[in-house]
């Protein structure tokens, strides 16, 4: 069987202006249903500093390696149960709010990321939820739970503060842009 591309793309240009049109509603259709219908995301970030000091009067470089190897260490500590549950209760995120009135400490676990920037032990905490404020309200409790527990647990004098939440400005999800794009693809397809 021979197939000729010539006879193919001529099939195609023939129903251009369906495939173009079909194009045009998918995109349209994909924007409104990511600007109107689908929940928006907000993310706040906090940023913490934990340095574990053997001596309190000077830094080693036994202190510097011995930190950037527990980071993943606080990063469990700053998800675990014992911080998410006082977050929940000190914010009384259950009564607050209508639709956190089941909010369980797994499921504000999983509204928390915790990353480490790249070769430092800068611990960055993100909170991804549908309201701005509540965001940043749940980053800054988490931040503060989340460094007395690592003081506890760690044995560690003090966990320093690089930057408190930001109230998020703009959402970062959905993007409607690129939905659009999406559905204007599977609407020419």
């Amino acid at each position: 069987i021979e197939i000729d591309l010539k006879e193919v793309f001529g099939q195609i240009w023939s129903y251009a202006f369906i495939i173009v049109l079909s194009a045009m509603i998918g995109a349209m259709l994909m924007y409104c249903i990511s600007s109107s219908i689908m929940d928006k995301k907000f993310q706040s970030s906090t940023s913490i500093y934990v340095l574990n000091q053997q001596d309190s009067q000077t830094v080693t470089y036994t202190d510097l390696q011995t930190g950037t190897q527990l980071t993943k260490d606080y990063a469990q500590l700053i998800k675990s149960r014992t911080v998410t549950t006082k977050v929940i209760a000190e914010l009384d995120l259950q009564n607050k709010y209508d639709d956190m009135e089941n909010i369980t400490p797994d499921a504000l676990a999983e509204m928390i990321s915790v990353a480490t920037l790249t070769d430092t032990r800068i611990i960055k905490i993100t909170v991804t939820d549908t309201d701005p404020y509540r965001a940043q309200d749940i980053a800054n409790a988490v931040r503060v739970a989340a460094s007395s527990h690592i003081s506890r647990v760690m044995d560690i004098e003090a966990v320093n503060v690089v930057d408190y939440a930001n109230l998020p400005e703009a959402p970062v999800s959905p993007n409607s842009m690129k939905n659009a794009v999406i559905g204007g693809l599977l609407g020419g397809i």
